[in-house]
């Protein structure tokens, strides 16, 4: 077994209501120098919460959370850091509409089947 940690990602429409959507798992692990993220944004609870949501540039908001794990030319600047800063980098506290939860941590031996299992759980 090996040491994980993970963060939901949530689309807040109207951050002044604090009302969200998950929309997406971010799953990192030192040991297994894993770091990725899994999205699937619902537009249909979207628009429940926000019928004006711009659905298009929030999914492309969502998937430059995924790139920035998996596509270090795509990232950026944070591109060039260790994906330990990336994580953290990328789980830390925004008030923007797309936000990382809070961190939290685990075991498994499979760091890419519990990205699966997470994005299932909080997510689909």
């Amino acid at each position: 077994m090996i040491a994980f940690e993970y963060a939901v990602l949530r689309v807040v429409p109207r951050v002044e209501r604090a009302e969200f959507v998950n929309a997406g798992v971010i799953v990192y692990s030192q040991k297994a120098g894993y770091l990725a993220a899994a999205a699937h944004v619902d537009a249909d609870r979207l628009r429940a919460l926000d019928p004006e949501a711009d659905v298009e540039a929030i999914v492309a908001a969502v998937e430059a959370y995924a790139a920035t794990c998996t596509d270090p030319a795509a990232a950026g600047p944070v591109g060039a850091t260790a994906i330990g800063e990336r994580f953290r980098w990328l789980t830390a506290p925004r008030s923007t509409i797309v936000q990382p939860g809070p961190v939290h941590a685990g075991l498994t031996d499979d760091p890419a089947a519990e990205l699966d299992r997470l994005l299932a759980r909080l997510v689909l």
